[in-house]
């Protein structure tokens, strides 16, 4: 069957591409093998952010007498938690299924896509054919090689998602945004949790100073946080050949450090989804980690086949695939403003949802420093935003990084309540290319955090150690 494109993967950017393609005429084939709506929608930003919601919830309830109030002793039903959750998530999940299978000039094959030549794939027993083919096939969790560890039950990101009891004690293996989550939400829950990374700090893209107020953070609540654990390995209770409940992690080797826990998380990274698509058969580069080989416009070594989302190693956000949904729509169909876009036209932004939230743009204050650029910073403590302060939630800092010659904003941190939202005022002004002077002059609401940006940026002094200054 000849299709005028062919998609491979009902991620975030897979289906407003069909959408947008079959719109114009095209015939388009989508292909999933399993669940439709990719990573974000069942097992990532969806449900996660779903739990942390009950969380939160289950903390701001434990902290009534802070607020004037007393809700007794508070006590999770785990399966009402996750029942909340898979509602949640069923109604993503349907929706982008049914929005397919009801789209016109669109065909959907649900099964196991598998190239055969540059431009043909295989599902099942159908062989599908198309000049223009986009890949759009996700990542999954990383597995360490850690001794012991193939031998004893663990969970990752999606397992985590079953789950319908509160674990006594859960061990959970990394340190950066989902071992954070879970950690942080499932001590709230009511478990004892402890977190065990390699390297010497949290969230080691981020800066030193967000680094340590996050653990400051977690370690508040309760979270036990072990560092450079280089040396691990993992048994039952009381030795592998033996019975046991508990699961034994070994740290720095000797019996240095033992801890038991019920449950153990793995939450060590990501690897794309693209050993069993039979791309060699393609022709399609991958690179050292597995990940499709692209140029600025997503396109891959074979011509006439992109990668978009989180299997090309370009981003590995929802914000991030729907970002290169855009790039090639604009590119390939022309479905935008009529100009073309560029990978490299995105700004870096994320953000790490523990609570408080951290929101990130562009450079951090260690890139700024290498850059060698003067540099100016402003920076402001959580507590003293009103905002917070009323809400009771004044853990947390700002601070944003301005180049003293050009005056455009070079990045900005904010770990704070609204840091998630707020964040967004400044890149917006980094996509504008603004000088820092717009927003130091612009009216914010009050009360609101976003309304001591331009308070910010009328305290700024120079960055130490950055060009000179």
């Amino acid at each position: 069957m000849d299709y005028d494109a062919i998609i491979i993967g009902s991620g975030q950017a897979g289906p407003p591409l069909a959408r947008h393609l079959a719109g114009t005429g095209m015939q388009v084939a989508i292909i999933e093998r399993g669940r439709f709506g990719g990573t974000c929608v069942n097992t990532g930003c969806t449900p996660t952010k779903t739990l942390v919601a009950s969380a939160y919830a289950a903390h701001v309830a434990r902290r009534g007498a802070e607020y004037g109030f007393s809700a007794g002793d508070i006590k999770v039903d785990m399966k009402r938690v996750k029942a909340r959750k898979d509602y949640v998530v069923g109604l993503s999940n349907r929706g982008v299924e049914r929005s397919l299978k009801s789209l016109e000039n669109c065909r959907v094959y649900e099964g196991h896509a598998r190239f055969v030549s540059p431009h043909a794939v295989q599902v099942g027993s159908e062989f599908l054919t198309s000049g223009q083919i986009f890949i759009n096939v996700g990542a999954r969790a990383a597995v360490p090689d850690v001794p012991g560890l193939d031998r004893v039950d663990y969970l990752t990101n999606s397992s985590m998602m079953d789950i319908d009891f509160l674990p006594r004690h859960l061990l959970v293996l990394g340190g950066s945004y989902i071992a954070l989550e879970f950690g942080q939400m499932y001590r709230r829950f009511g478990s004892e949790v402890t977190i065990v990374t390699r390297g010497q700090r949290l969230v080691p893209r981020e800066d030193e100073d967000v680094s340590s107020a996050i653990a400051d953070i977690l370690a508040r609540e309760g979270i036990a946080l072990r560092f450079g654990a280089t040396s691990l390995r993992l048994d039952k209770q009381g030795g592998l050949d033996k019975q046991g409940d508990d699961i034994v992690m070994t740290i720095g080797g000797g019996g240095a450090a033992e801890l038991r826990g019920s449950h153990l998380l793995v939450a060590t990274g990501r690897r794309p989804n693209t050993d069993d698509l039979g791309l060699d058969r393609a022709g399609v580069r991958l690179d050292e980690h597995g990940y499709i080989v692209v140029d600025d416009e997503l396109k891959t070594s074979v011509p006439g086949v992109w990668a978009l989302g989180d299997c090309n190693g370009r981003g590995g956000f929802t914000h991030t695939s729907w970002n290169d949904y855009e790039i090639v729509a604009a590119n390939f169909a022309n479905l935008f403003d009529g100009e073309a876009r560029r990978v490299s036209d995105r700004i870096p932004a994320h953000a790490v949802y523990i609570d408080p939230p951290l929101g990130r743009a562009g450079m951090t204050e260690a890139e700024v420093r290498k850059s060698g650029r003067p540099a100016l910073l402003g920076k402001i403590a959580m507590e003293d935003v009103s905002r917070a302060f009323e809400k009771g939630e004044t853990e947390g800092f700002m601070k944003i990084l301005v180049d003293a010659e050009t005056r455009e904003i070079l990045g900005a941190s904010f770990l704070g309540t609204g840091g998630d939202e707020a964040i967004h005022c400044v890149l917006d002004a980094m996509y504008a290319k603004a000088p820092y002077t717009t927003l130091r002059r612009a009216m914010h609401i009050h009360p609101t955090v976003a309304e001591f940006i331009p308070t910010m940026l009328e305290d700024l002094v120079p960055l130490p150690d950055a060009g000179g200054a």
